[in-house]
């Protein structure tokens, strides 16, 4: 499994879309303002599916623009939870690639950080 791209939370993610650097997902349509959908699955194996729009920014790279709010209430996320997209590839009948997103979130154990998956 290879993590494609990794961040903590912020406000702007929870309230509004997530933004993934474009070259984080490998080759994507340059033009601002196209359009596609991810489809991505959880850790209890729920297929989502985000709209994406690619999107510019004099400051940076161009990035995805994603969709995911109704994922964000459902995990109820918070600011500072990791969200991770992985690729695995899977051999059932035939090799396929799925994206997996998994949400983490930092506790405090017997005086130690640890990360904990997220869930419904």
């Amino acid at each position: 499994m290879a993590t494609l791209f990794s961040k903590l939370v912020t406000r702007a993610d929870i309230e509004g879309c997530l933004a993934i650097p474009a070259c984080s997902l490998g080759p994507l349509p340059s033009q601002q303002g196209h359009s596609m959908n991810m489809r991505v699955h959880d850790d209890e194996g729920q297929e989502w599916t985000f709209p994406c729009f690619i999107q510019r920014n004099e400051n940076v790279e161009p990035f995805l623009s994603v969709g995911w709010i109704e994922f964000a209430r459902q995990r109820n996320l918070r600011i500072d939870d990791k969200v991770s997209i992985h690729e695995e590839i899977i051999k059932i009948q035939d090799t396929a690639t799925f994206i997996r997103i998994q949400v983490e979130r930092k506790l405090r154990v017997f005086g130690a950080d640890i990360w904990a998956t997220v869930k419904n």
